[in-house]
């Protein structure tokens, strides 16, 4: 069967290589990282960035094993691919203990048997000197399979096993399609016409271009800052975890550790915005990616940066605009809209380390295979 997937992201791409690996034939259809994001009229992707926090943890049961699915398949990715994209520098995710979210999360350690570290106060402080925590704050640190994926290397080694299985990439972006009896054809932007016999759609928070209001969904804008740091400051924090602070107020900023980017620079990244600010269209969904996030979130989140990390010396501060896109039941769409046409997106802020096993669902959602039970049960928040 020839399947084509829209979509050259995270979820797209994971879900091409799995596609190759049943004996589909796949197109996999989507336009590359925009040189100039500013200029730039196309559908835009989540995952133009160089770190996103990985970790077994998760209150939901769906979350949970996906991302256990997924991890348990990075080095064999790498390895194919021959493209690094996982730093196994463990996971912190901190909060006062007895809260909610804590309990949550004991609760998901004790039921899926996760290896972690419970520390409180002294060996908190101790076992993490860069940050400073309010006291009665409970620590669980994942040391392994937990850390930082790159997800623009991800996406490139799941495209380069996927091509390298037969899959033919198109960079384009689909405008439209007409399906009939025969298969689902493809309107691209560059004027050329694909035939498939059934299509996936894993094109994100920019769905609605295509499905319009056939599913509910939301997508939300995010901001994130970017911290630049010295060589010798990113020395000083080696061995620092990904951070996930889950507050008393319900926020729950994060932070990564410094990281590499293109630009050759060192950078320290944190999100966490206060406020769902809902993106209804494709051209706000394009303007928000040409812009730069937002202020006043951005300088919400350099505070928090400084309270957490006081002793942090930073050269200069950056900000990104991103989006996060999620479903009523905060599992992704893995949905039926006609026998050909079927989909594959919103990762409710989760979709990056979960990828590969969103993928595989994607790919057997697709192909008319059943889903895992816990694949279709709603998740918590």
């Amino acid at each position: 069967m020839h399947i084509a997937v829209i979509g050259a992201g995270m979820i797209g791409a994971a879900a091409a290589r799995h596609l190759i690996g049943m004996g589909h034939q796949v197109t996999l259809v989507g336009p590359a990282e925009p040189e100039d994001p500013a200029s730039w009229q196309g559908p835009f992707g989540s995952h133009y960035d160089a770190g996103r926090i990985t970790r077994q943890l998760d209150p939901s049961l769906f979350w949970s094993r996906a991302s256990r699915a997924s991890i348990a398949r990075y080095r064999e990715i790498e390895a194919a691919s021959g493209v690094p994209f996982f730093s196994e520098v463990g996971s912190l995710m901190a909060g006062p203990e007895g809260s909610v979210q804590m309990n949550r999360l004991e609760a998901t350690r004790d039921r899926d048997a996760v290896p972690c570290d419970s520390l409180r106060d002294a060996d908190l402080a101790d076992r993490f000197p860069w940050f400073d925590f309010a006291p009665g704050t409970l620590g669980l640190h994942e040391r392994a399979n937990a850390g930082v994926i790159d997800p623009r290397a991800l996406v490139r080694a799941q495209i380069t096993l996927a091509q390298a299985g037969g899959a033919r990439l198109v960079r384009d972006h689909v405008t439209a399609l007409d399906e009939s009896a025969e298969g689902v054809t493809l309107a691209l932007a560059g004027g050329e016409q694909l035939t498939a016999d059934r299509v996936l759609l894993a094109t994100g928070g920019f769905s609605r271009a295509l499905v319009g209001e056939a599913l509910p969904f939301s997508v939300y804008a995010r901001t994130v800052v970017f911290f630049e740091v010295s060589e010798a400051e990113a020395a000083r924090l080696a061995g620092m975890p990904t951070l996930i602070a889950l507050l008393p107020d319900g926020l729950d900023p994060y932070l990564l550790p410094p990281l590499r980017y293109p630009d050759g620079k060192l950078y320290l990244k944190i999100g966490g915005d206060r406020v769902d600010r809902p993106l209804t269209s494709p051209e706000e969904l394009t303007a928000w990616f040409r812009s730069s996030g937002d202020p006043e979130e951005a300088a919400y989140l350099d505070g928090v940066m400084r309270a957490r990390m006081p002793s942090l010396e930073i050269l200069s501060t950056s900000t990104a605009a991103c989006v996060t896109t999620f479903t009523p039941r905060n599992i992704p769409h893995f949905t039926a809209l006609s026998a050909r046409i079927h989909t594959a997106f919103a990762g409710g802020g989760r979709g990056a380390k979960n990828s590969d096993e969103l993928g595989r669902l994607g790919a057997l959602q697709v192909a008319g295979e059943a889903l895992p039970d816990w694949a279709v049960e709603p998740a918590v928040a």
